[in-house]
């Protein structure tokens, strides 16, 4: 049976990873982009142990050992981590709610990606094969973006998190767009495709940092420019969630 999730991405039944989605899997990108990322550990999963995280199993013998493996390779990362797999990260989850995700110990980390939606429809579906081990940093909401890049150019630029308008954005709006192009421009010739949304984060010092890679289109989800069905051709800029609209004057109102 293919889920929804699989359907979404270009799936039908018996078909392989859609070139679209491989590419975007970390494993696929990170050695290219990897001076340009977070410091990141992968933990292939044999199929057995994928099944075995997607019954929620984390006390047999298979599932011991892929635990112990993550385990190796959280052991490389200093303090705590953020642990997703190749195309989903486990934000759908109570842990990111109250921790963003923040996680210690493997066997928690285990447990919070079995207790994700989007972790277990990626890996049910093929998208992932393996567990994505990162150091765990609370990111400024406010300095997220999703870059969408046509024919190797900067074309779009859209706030990550549509939570609300922040006033400080609106000031920064065109040395943050700048920003961005000089650095899709350095380094979109080994980017895994001429059209790709990538998620960055800017560091207090603005550097850039790759934090993911998406498909082109949908079911990607365009934020701030909309809908797909755009004029690429012309950039559309940083678009950021606008201000609460003002009302003055008289205003009656009746029920």
């Amino acid at each position: 049976m293919v889920s929804d999730f699989a359907k979404s991405m270009g799936f039908v039944e018996g078909s392989v990873v859609p070139q679209r989605v491989k590419e975007c899997r970390m494993p696929e990108w990170y050695p290219s982009l990897a001076p340009y990322s977070f410091p990141t550990a992968f933990v292939k999963l044999r199929q057995d142990e994928k099944d075995a995280l997607l019954k929620s199993d984390d006390s047999s013998p298979l599932a011991l050992g892929a635990i112990a493996r993550l385990d190796n390779a959280m052991g490389s990362i200093v303090g705590n981590r953020f642990v997703g797999v190749d195309l989903a990260a486990p934000t759908d989850t109570e842990r990111f709610a109250l921790k963003r995700g923040a996680v210690y110990s493997a066997l928690s980390a285990w447990r919070i990606l079995a207790s994700s939606a989007k972790v277990r429809a990626s890996l049910s579906s093929g998208c992932s094969d393996s567990i994505v081990v990162r150091p765990f940093r609370r990111m400024d909401i406010t300095r997220e973006f999703r870059l969408f890049i046509k024919g190797g150019m900067l074309k779009g630029m859209s706030q990550y998190w549509l939570v609300r308008h922040f006033r400080r954005l609106e000031g920064r709006r065109d040395f943050y767009w700048q920003l961005a192009k000089d650095f899709v421009s350095s380094v979109s010739w080994c980017l895994p495709a001429k059209d790709i949304a990538m998620d960055i984060y800017f560091t207090s010092t603005m550097k850039i940092l790759v934090i993911d890679l998406n498909p082109w289109g949908r079911p990607t989800d365009p934020l701030m420019l909309r809908d797909w069905d755009l004029d690429w051709g012309v950039e559309k800029g940083l678009c950021l969630v606008p201000p609460p609209t003002k009302i003055s004057g008289d205003v009656n109102v009746s029920f």
